[in-house]
């Protein structure tokens, strides 16, 4: 049996507008970000066109900004972040 493990995913800028500011997701205990992208893609059309995986979007796990996200894995609980390239002060 594979381990869940809790994910706070939060949205900031634009992504926050259209997606509220966080929710909460179970995922397999060694799934990577990738995976948690696609899902979250998968939850409503809204997510999906938010989401999208041609826009550029940045994402950083636990205040750690990735360079590679899609590969990362996700092995405890933590806080995905996902914004736009450039977001406003």
């Amino acid at each position: 049996m594979t381990a869940l493990v809790t994910v706070r995913v939060r949205y900031f800028a634009a992504l926050r507008e259209a997606l509220g500011a966080e929710e909460h997701i179970e995922v397999a205990a060694g799934s990577t970000v990738g995976e948690l992208h696609a899902r979250l893609r998968a939850r409503s059309e809204r997510h999906a066109q938010v989401l999208a995986s041609g826009r550029p979007l940045r994402v950083a796990l636990d205040h750690t900004l990735l360079e590679a996200p899609d590969t990362v894995r996700i092995s405890t609980a933590a806080e995905i972040a996902f914004f736009p390239p450039v977001t406003g002060g």
